[in-house]
């Protein structure tokens, strides 16, 4: 994948960092416990290199439902006193969005390696600068995009390294349910990630072009279905459909290539990859069109063998790992950046009744940078875990 900023300005991890000791227990507190806290929570307390140290939120009943699973961990509705323990080594964020740059920010500068659930932050200059800091500080950041971490993404990417796929033409992809409507950031912003995440990693680079468009059906202002597309060099292209106005639960992405096909339906419990050995074929010479014919291929299809591990525990294995070692997350502060400034690209085009709008890289000197599509009361508000 190309990288979102030039190498200068996000040095590398630095490895003599007294933060980096292997063979060592590393406590991890968890901030927020609405949906995503609670998974990463438990995933953490039994990872066996890990400390669950604390965890904090607002929410009084939150709090208390988890302290009956956990009664060994610590529980905290006071950030700052969360925080303020010298013996907690990293931080996993997982609140709300508008939230994520400010919390982060000050785990960072409290000198925590710190973990945000997706997306990074709510405007590219705010994921510089936590790019920016943990550079400084030379503490890991890491952004949790993780069906990369699945085994299904993770067997994707084999087969197309391997070339059973052939040239990549095109990958369409469906994630569409019922609610949950969100109320400060739009469907894209909440959907899309796991999905855009998913593409750069297969294409390995980044978008010409992006495209969005997108209605408002239930809150005013807050897109509930949106239609993404991308332009890639070569030719290839991809496409997103997000909803929260579907009666069907559907996680779907299809891979169209040269040699095969991919449908990947993250629903099913043991078939989620089915490999399709069909394509069609241009005839290379004819004189007429009477002799112009397309070539069929059908072949048969193949449901790869997956194994049965926890995308989230994957995940926050490798952030420990990360930590022990002083090496670079797979999805780090740089990955996490592109993601957002490819939907602020589809928040300007949305703006723009679905015009194209060029990605420029960040080392670019025209850089665009479409405002947050967070509403002006939500960034007002202050955070507090």
């Amino acid at each position: 994948m190309q990288s979102t900023q030039d190498a200068s300005v996000v040095p590398a991890v630095a490895h003599h960092n007294t933060n980096y000791q292997m063979n060592r227990t590393i406590n991890v507190g968890v901030l927020g416990c609405g949906y995503w806290g609670p998974l990463l929570v438990r995933n953490f307390r039994w990872l066996s290199n890990c400390r669950l140290k604390g965890v904090c939120d607002q929410n009084e009943t939150r709090l208390r439902h988890l302290e009956a699973f956990y009664p060994e961990v610590e529980f905290h509705r006071d950030f700052e006193r969360f925080l303020d323990d010298s013996a907690l080594d990293a931080v996993a964020i997982a609140t709300p969005v508008a939230h994520h740059y400010q919390l982060a920010k000050a785990c960072l500068l409290a000198g925590k390696h710190t973990f945000i659930e997706k997306p990074m932050a709510s405007t590219s200059a705010q994921c510089e600068e936590l790019i920016r800091i943990a550079a400084e500080k030379g503490l890991i950041l890491m952004v949790d995009h993780t069906f990369l971490y699945s085994a299904a993404v993770k067997r994707i990417t084999e087969l197309i390294q391997a070339g059973d796929v052939g040239e990549i033409r095109y990958i369409n992809s469906r994630r569409l349910n019922l609610g949950l409507f969100q109320k400060d950031i739009n469907v894209a912003w909440d959907l899309a990630p796991h999905d855009i995440s998913i593409i750069l990693h297969l294409l390995g680079e980044s978008p010409l072009i992006v495209n969005c468009s997108g209605n408002a059906h239930v809150t005013p202002n807050i897109e509930d279905v949106t239609n993404m597309s991308f332009t890639f060099p070569g030719r290839r292209f991809a496409t997103i459909q997000s909803s929260w106005l579907e009666p069907r639960k559907i996680r779907e992405m299809t891979i169209v290539g040269t040699r095969r096909m991919i449908v990947y339906d993250d629903l099913q419990t043991h078939e989620k990859i089915k490999v399709y050995d069909v394509r069609v074929d241009r005839p290379p010479h004819y004189n007429t069109f009477a002799e112009f014919q397309y070539s069929y291929h059908y072949g048969d299809i193949y449901i790869p063998h997956l194994e049965q591990k926890e995308p989230l525990q994957q995940v926050c294995m490798h952030f420990l790992d990360c930590i022990t070692r002083g090496t670079q997350p797979m999805t780090g502060g740089r990955e996490g950046l592109e993601l957002v400034r490819i939907l602020e690209a589809a928040s300007a085009s949305l703006r723009a009744q679905g015009s194209p709008v060029p990605f420029l890289q960040a080392s670019d000197e025209a850089v665009v940078r479409p405002p947050s599509p967070l509403s002006a009361v939500t960034q007002q508000r202050a955070v507090s875990a």
